[in-house]
C-alpha cells in the first residue's frame, strides 16, 4: 500500500485555512464547534468522502461518518473504523484532530488502491466537540457514540452565551438524525499527534498507545472577605486569594511527590482561577480553581484528590476562610485492546516504520470507544512537544510514516 505523503499534505493544509491565524507564529487556527470555521472544515470533509465514493451519514449531535464497502466484504459485518474531531482549540494548531481524520481517510485510500482483500467494511469518522471548548468538558461526540451520554443531554449543553450544541448545529447544517453506535464496530483505530517528546527523543515516527491517562476535573471554591487594600491592616484579613494560592502549591507538592515515589505519569495541574472582585486595590473575597489531575493510574489520581481536599481543610483551620471542592468530571485511565495494540506493532514492523511503545497523557475520543469495543491509539511525533498553539508540527515524512503503519494495521483488522 502507498500513502500519499502530497495529498495528505494537501488535505490538513487545505483544512488549516479553516478559522485560519495569518498573525499567529506558525500556522494557527481557531474553529471551535458550531462556528463558521467549523462549518467549513465540516463542509470540506463531507466533500471529500463523497468525491472518494464514500456513503456520508451525519448523526444528532453532528458525528460525521464515511462508510466504504470493499468488493469483498461483506456488508453486514462489523465494521473497521478510524478517524479523530476537526474542532480546535482556541488559536490552536492544525495537526491535532485533522491528521487523525485525513490520516485516516489517506490510509483507507491506499487500501482501495491495494489488492487486499477486506471481509469488512471500512468506515472514516469526525467526532463533535473533541477539545471541549465551547459545550462540555470535551470528547462529546464520542460520549454519545459509545452511549454514555444521551444525545437530548449532549444537545442541551450551553455555550457561554447561551446557545445550545442543537442550536449550533442547527445554524451550520449538522444537526442530522440518529446515533451511531460504537459498540456495533468490530475495532477502531484512532492517529493523532503525540503532544509530547518522546518519539522525538527516541527518533521514532510511531508511537503505540499501551493505555490512555485518566482525568479528574475538580474545582475548589475558597470564601473570605472582600475589604479595602488600603485600610485593612494584614492582621486583620481573611484573603481568598492568598489562601487558594497555598492549595496550588500543595496540589503541586503532592504531585511531585507521587511522581518520586510511585508513577512518573501522575500530573497535577491547577490552570484557571476566577477570582472576585478582581480589582487591585481589594482584597480578594472569593477565589474559584480549576484543577487538573491526570494518571494512567487510578490510584494515583485518588491520592492527588485527597491531597487536594486535605490542603481544603487545612486553610480553612489556618486561614479562617471556607473552602470546598467539587468534582464533576471523572474519566478513569483506559488501557488500549491487547489485540489492536498488537496489530499496530505488526503494522508497523511491516511497514518497516520506527515505533515506540508509550502511554497518552491528553485525552482522545478513543478512550471512549475503547470502553465498547476493541481499540488503538497510534501517535505520530510532536516537534519539541507542542500542541494547542500555532507552533504545533510534525512533519510531513512522519504524517506519511504513521499513515502507513494507520493503513497496513486497518487492512490487517479488515482481513479478520
Amino acid at each position: 500500500m502507498k500513502v500519499s505523503e502530497g495529498k495528505l499534505r494537501r488535505e490538513i493544509e487545505a483544512n488549516a485555512q479553516f478559522g485560519a491565524l495569518p498573525d499567529a507564529e506558525g500556522q494557527g487556527r481557531t474553529a471551535l464547534t458550531g462556528t463558521d470555521a467549523n462549518r467549513r472544515a465540516r463542509e470540506r470533509f463531507v466533500d471529500r468522502l463523497e468525491a472518494g465514493g464514500f456513503d456520508v451519514r451525519i448523526d444528532a449531535v453532528g458525528n460525521i461518518v464515511g462508510r466504504w464497502v470493499p468488493p469483498s466484504a461483506d456488508p453486514t459485518a462489523p465494521p473497521v473504523v478510524t478517524g479523530s474531531h476537526l474542532d480546535s482549540v482556541p488559536v490552536g494548531g492544525i495537526f491535532d484532530g485533522p491528521l487523525g481524520v485525513y490520516g485516516g481517510l489517506e490510509a483507507v485510500r491506499a487500501i482501495r488502491k491495494s489488492d487486499r482483500s477486506l471481509e469488512r467494511p471500512l468506515h472514516v469518522v469526525c467526532f463533535t466537540e473533541e477539545e471541549g471548548q465551547r459545550f462540555g468538558n470535551g470528547i462529546l461526540g464520542s460520549s454519545v457514540a459509545t452511549g454514555q451520554q444521551s444525545v437530548d443531554d449532549a444537545l442541551a449543553f450551553e455555550d457561554e452565551s447561551g446557545t445550545t450544541l442543537e442550536e449550533a448545529l442547527d445554524r451550520i447544517g449538522f444537526h442530522g438524525s440518529g446515533r451511531i453506535d460504537a459498540s456495533e464496530w468490530d475495532s477502531w483505530l484512532e492517529l493523532h499527534v503525540e503532544q509530547g517528546t518522546r518519539l522525538e527523543q527516541d527518533g521514532a515516527s510511531a508511537g503505540i498507545v499501551t493505555n490512555i491517562t485518566g482525568i479528574t476535573h475538580c474545582y475548589l471554591e475558597v470564601t473570605g472577605e472582600a475589604d479595602h487594600a488600603g485600610s485593612t491592616p494584614m492582621t486583620d484579613r481573611t484573603d481568598a486569594l492568598a489562601a487558594a494560592s497555598e492549595v496550588v502549591l500543595d496540589v503541586e507538592a503532592a504531585a511531585n511527590r507521587i511522581v518520586a515515589d510511585a508513577s512518573p505519569s501522575a500530573v497535577g495541574t491547577v490552570g484557571k482561577s476566577v477570582v472576585e472582585p478582581n480589582a487591585t486595590n481589594v482584597i480578594p473575597g472569593q477565589v474559584r480553581l480549576g484543577i487538573d489531575i491526570r494518571d494512567v493510574s487510578s490510584d494515583s489520581i485518588a491520592k492527588l484528590v485527597n491531597a487536594l481536599e486535605a490542603s481544603a481543610r487545612r486553610i480553612e483551620r489556618e486561614r479562617n476562610v471556607e473552602a470546598s471542592v467539587s468534582r464533576p468530571y471523572d474519566v478513569p485511565p483506559e488501557p488500549m485492546t491487547d489485540r489492536c495494540r498488537e496489530t499496530l506493532i505488526e503494522a508497523a514492523a511491516a511497514t518497516n516504520v520506527r515505533a515506540s511503545l508509550m502511554h497518552s497523557g491528553a485525552a482522545h475520543d478513543t478512550m471512549n470507544v475503547a470502553r465498547v469495543t476493541d481499540a488503538g491509539l497510534l501517535f505520530a511525533p510532536s516537534r519539541g512537544g507542542i500542541s494547542h498553539n500555532p507552533r504545533e508540527w510534525t512533519e510531513w515524512e512522519d504524517c506519511a510514516a504513521a499513515t502507513t503503519v494507520l493503513a497496513e494495521a486497518l487492512a490487517r483488522l479488515a482481513e479478520a
